[in-house]
């Protein structure tokens, strides 16, 4: 089942040739009329073009993006990227995805350094500036025998930690590679860990949350959820905003946990009774929890969208959206890439969508044959980037949902894309790490 939906689960997004139109000039004028998507589901997400114009925060220069999905509470909002792009450095990472392997993990970027997991598990470090390999450390134990499947890695406090589907955590000096501990698990974990305040937090595949000593791996607490026998292909992290942990399950639950002691503050079930089809039966919260200004938005795959006060647990609003992919917040609008696929902004205020995008399904519209799935989106100077395991990059504007450019892709992509310093960062499923700037 992992397997056959494996699709649902993962998503492609890279860059190719960027022209001049690409992420380089203004957004053309939205045109007259209102924007309603034909599909059942928007019309369920109450569109409501009456709500004033989209205003957002002005782009934001960031230079690091140390954890999958930025920093621990994994919001982003407006980042800046000037263009227009271009190309200008590829750099190898290693084994790319196949039937043994699973490459799921974004790189990270710290201290103009990129750090990347290849498909066996194996680290690199390389200059954000030109590409040039730094180093190159093997993470896997002498005696593993088969493919790695998952995990990822964080930086925190100049230590690089990591997680590996052989049910491991390892902290790893960022000089040099060399493995300062390793910790075995109670289960694999095909996430990346989020790592803060002296604290290595992991969500396995049992549906547990561990806390670790990020100075010598020991477990500081443990949380455990609902075991589920099935699960999308993939992993996810959990959030940090203060002293809450926000932990997702493939069951659907979502814990608020105290991040001294794993304490439950609140949870809730972000699922949906209604299915509309057999891979919705799968309750997965693949996307990652975004905390931003007190309220936590969670999507999950069963249809559900979330928006939660984060100190009490009441619901604010809830829309029946499924995702496998992480939110983007920016100011009072989130934009997500539903499993339809369409690219949609909500009203973080009240959950109304303000506009819909119908993205492409099929490479082979007419037999339907090829499905393709969709990644993203990210913010970036005025323009929301998603990409398709169908080779095609869209920049698409925030304000009015309109697609503004695409772009042909040399190779398709299952990890989301990196913005820091500028930079534009894609790591292709060959194993391909490609910078745009």
């Amino acid at each position: 089942m992992m397997r056959r939906f494996a699709a649902i689960a993962v998503a492609c997004t890279m860059l190719a040739a960027c022209g001049d139109s690409w992420l380089g000039d203004s957004a053309p004028a939205p045109l007259p009329g209102k924007r309603i998507s034909v599909l059942s589901q928007a019309k369920s997400l109450e569109i409501d073009a009456s709500g004033g114009p989209i205003v957002l925060p002005a782009p934001e220069h960031v230079a690091d993006w140390p954890e999958v999905g930025g920093y621990p509470p994994h919001a982003m909002y407006h980042l800046a990227l000037p263009g227009p792009v271009e190309h200008v450095w590829t750099a190898d990472v290693g084994t790319g995805g196949d039937k043994r392997h699973a490459f799921l993990t974004q790189p990270v970027v710290a201290g103009g350094k990129v750090f990347a997991m290849d498909a066996e598990a194996v680290v690199s470090a390389f200059d954000l500036k030109d590409g040039k390999r730094l180093w190159r450390s093997d993470m896997a134990p002498e005696d593993a025998d088969g493919g790695s499947f998952g995990g990822g890695i964080a930086f925190d406090d100049g230590r690089l930690f990591a997680t590996t589907g052989f049910g491991e955590v390892l902290a790893v000096d960022e000089k040099d590679g060399h493995v300062l501990w390793r910790k075995s698990l109670t289960a694999p974990s095909r996430g990346a860990p989020t790592a803060r305040a002296g604290r290595v937090l992991v969500v396995t595949i049992e549906n547990e949350t561990l806390a670790l000593s990020a100075e010598d791996g020991h477990q500081l607490w443990r949380h455990s959820g609902i075991a589920e026998p099935a699960a999308l292909m993939g992993g996810t992290s959990p959030a940090v905003d203060g002293n809450t942990v926000l932990a997702p399950y493939t069951s659907g639950e979502l814990f608020a946990l105290r991040v001294e002691n794993g304490t439950v503050l609140w949870s809730d079930v972000v699922s949906s009774i209604r299915r509309t089809d057999q891979v919705a039966e799968l309750s997965d919260i693949r996307g990652l929890p975004v905390v931003d200004r007190g309220h936590v938005y969670a999507v999950g795959n069963s249809d559900v969208f979330v928006a939660i006060d984060l100190r009490t647990g009441r619901r604010l609003w809830d829309r029946a959206v499924g995702s496998v992919q992480t939110p983007w917040v920016a100011g009072d609008f989130i934009f997500v890439v539903s499993n339809r696929p369409e690219l949609i902004c909500i009203d973080a205020r009240n959950g109304h969508a303000r506009w819909v995008t119908t993205l492409p399904e099929w490479t082979d519209e007419e037999d339907k044959k090829g499905r393709i799935v969709w990644t993203g989106p990210v913010l970036a100077s005025d323009r929301l980037i998603v990409a398709s395991s169908s080779g095609k990059a869209l920049s698409v504007s925030p304000y009015t949902g309109a697609i503004l450019s695409e772009e042909e892709l040399p190779d398709g992509v299952t990890i989301p894309p990196v913005v820091a310093s500028d930079t534009l960062l894609f790591t292709t499923e060959a194993g391909d790490l490609l910078a745009y700037r």
